[in-house]
């Protein structure tokens, strides 16, 4: 089985169209992080360059475990793998003609 780094190097081979993370980080406009009060839940919002935004969160069951860079970065990178599947679709739609309006008509 392959390790991050040999997936990577693996995708990075494929000769076709992908969408890459480089490209996704690329759009990305804002990113805000919000430690819940007295929790040791944090939620991160990414916000893209059109304006488009999706959240991701962490939390620690034991409060003496919490670190604030820890969960900033499990928050963070919960809310970019949301972001892989939007890029893929927008991939997806570039690669493919639109139907037309009348191929909705039931």
């Amino acid at each position: 089985m392959l390790n991050a780094e040999g997936l990577d190097a693996a995708i990075a081979a494929t000769p076709g169209e992908k969408v890459t993370k480089e490209h996704i980080e690329s759009r990305i406009a804002k990113t805000d992080f919000l430690v819940l009060p007295g929790t040791t839940v944090t939620i991160c919002s990414i916000t893209l360059d059109n304006g488009y935004s999706v959240r991701g969160e962490s939390a620690c069951v034991d409060p003496t475990n919490y670190r604030h860079e820890i969960s900033e970065k499990i928050a963070f990178d919960n809310a970019f793998n949301q972001l892989w599947p939007l890029f893929g679709f927008l991939l997806a739609e570039r690669r493919h003609p639109a139907p037309s309006p009348t191929d909705y008509v039931i």
